[in-house]
């Protein structure tokens, strides 16, 4: 049994297809993909939640040429961003790591900086090195060497663009864990970022992010397909507790149960899982020989709550926040900008206490987009960061309204876009805040020692989506040792 229909369940249930399992997967909502979706706006099919996938990273790719859809993989027209920084649009440096710079001459001339800010940056390169002691916050380590003005309108603006979080509690060791062993061997920071970037005038490598050409919406419904699961929407899983057994011995009747390859009987504690699944006043009881928990933290937290020896797992996950947001997608005549937009988007600090935080031109980014509606521009507006929940209460005209302002503000656009859409996405995004590499392994010991239980998904190992279909392939993983361990034991006699 899978809870959780998201891309991380989804690849859970396609990672045991072949194995000879009956897999089911049980998601609550009345549709599958969790922040993956894809819907129309001004007729053209655009993404409502994640629009890309780290190519570099192959478990994505992977997955998708495993399903047949590689030849669907497009690329970015262009990578350049900027950053808006004291007044204007000024670029991204191209050599930082998440803000991190590792050339402080290309960040001169970039003007994200003021002079005093600049010249506090450049003490890194004389500062001895900065000493820690275990996980530290990105805004402390980083500040200390650059200063913060270069963590409130570099570092803050990339991060909080992945994360929605602010760099203040982010985990340094969870969200730059290359960069933090790096800076083990070097004493500069600039330098520890530049010991992992290619040499300068190095040839391009390959575009660092992908997506489909029918949107990365599209690909919940296709690992679903091929997964071969029976998967049910609308229904939400209340409780999980361990099945009795009978008589010493149970054999599953649900979702992950062996044909004699793997499964058959289980005895004592082997008795598999009951889960509670649908509403209160008609609840449903399916037994199943091994569970994945494949849902945000606190209902995975939730569900072990009531769990004997599940309270370490159950604590951990409850300490994990999430940041809700809101995506305002904007569809703007093409003439209606001055010039065309340059690059693909731009970031904004929290500094500068505008309510878009980040900015993604989507027909100058993804050239597939404009060749289908080629007199139109799409504009992607994310609006919201950790703290800033009242600011997504106002209804969508509202949210709109404000996208529409930031954007002229920034880029001149005149007058008002020809279609509006607001996807939110409350709870979106888990915030990796400082100690959470402890955090995940407290609840992995955890739940190691409930055999036929795992967990998998965005809380754990990384947000995007590469990083999840990892997640899910080690949860299924651990569920196949398991029902093949079990499977190998002799049968107890009586």
């Amino acid at each position: 049994m899978i809870v959780g229909g998201g891309i991380s369940g989804l690849a859970a249930a396609f990672f045991l297809r072949d194995r000879g399992l009956a897999v089911t997967v049980l998601e609550g909502s009345p549709r599958l993909g969790g922040k993956l979706a894809v819907s129309e706006i001004a007729g053209i099919e655009v993404d409502e939640g994640a629009e890309a996938l780290l190519a570099r990273r192959p478990e994505g790719t992977e997955l998708i040429g495993a399903l047949g859809l590689a030849g669907q993989l497009v690329s970015p027209g262009t990578t350049g961003a900027s950053i808006w920084s004291r007044g204007r649009l000024r670029p991204l440096p191209k050599r930082q790591l998440m803000g991190v710079p590792a050339d402080l001459d290309e960040l001169e001339g970039s003007g994200i900086l003021s002079p005093p800010g600049l010249a506090r940056a450049r003490d890194d390169l004389r500062l001895p090195a900065t000493a820690r002691d275990g996980d530290v916050a990105v805004a402390g380590y980083v500040g200390a060497r650059f200063g913060q003005e270069l963590v409130d309108r570099l570092v803050d603006p990339l991060l909080g663009g992945v994360y929605a979080g602010r760099s203040q509690e982010l985990s340094f060791e969870a969200t730059l864990g290359a960069l933090a062993q790096a800076v083990r061997r070097h004493r500069s920071l600039a330098e520890a970022a530049a010991s992992l970037l290619p040499a300068p005038g190095a040839a391009p490598g390959p575009p660092v992010f992908t997506t489909l050409a029918a949107g990365l919406g599209t690909l919940p419904a296709a690992v679903a397909a091929a997964s071969g699961a029976t998967v049910r929407t609308g229904a939400m899983t209340r409780e999980l507790a361990r099945a009795a057994p009978e008589n010493g011995a149970v054999q599953g009747d649900g979702a992950v149960q062996g044909d004699g390859e793997v499964g058959g009987w289980t005895e004592g504690q082997g008795g598999g899982w009951e889960l509670t699944v649908g509403p209160t006043r008609a609840p449903q009881r399916l037994h199943a020989d091994a569970v994945i928990l494949a849902v945000p933290a606190r209902p995975a937290s939730r569900l072990l709550s009531g769990l004997p020896g599940a309270g370490p797992a159950a604590a951990a996950l409850g300490e994990i926040d999430y940041a809700s947001m809101a995506i305002v997608t904007l569809a703007y005549p093409r003439d209606a900008f001055g010039r065309p937009p340059e690059g693909s988007g731009y970031l904004v600090p929290a500094v500068d206490e505008r309510a878009v935080k980040a900015v993604t031109f989507s027909t100058v980014k993804w050239p597939h987009l404009r060749s289908a509606e080629p007199g139109l521009e799409i504009v992607r507006c994310s609006i919201g960061r950790v703290g800033e929940e009242a600011l997504l209460q106002r209804d969508d005209a509202g949210l709109a309204g404000l996208a529409a302002a930031d954007l002229a503000a920034a880029t001149g656009v005149r007058g008002a876009p020809a279609a509006a859409r607001v996807s939110r996405w409350g709870g979106a995004l888990p915030q990796y805040a400082v100690g959470h590499a402890g955090r995940v392994a407290r609840i992995r010991a955890a739940v190691a020692a409930l055999p036929g239980l795992a967990v998998c998904g965005a809380a754990y190992d990384g947000i995007g989506i590469p990083a999840c279909i990892a997640s899910a392939r080690l949860a299924a993983d651990q569920v196949l040792a398991y029902l093949e361990s079990r499977a190998a034991r002799p049968a107890r006699a009586g």
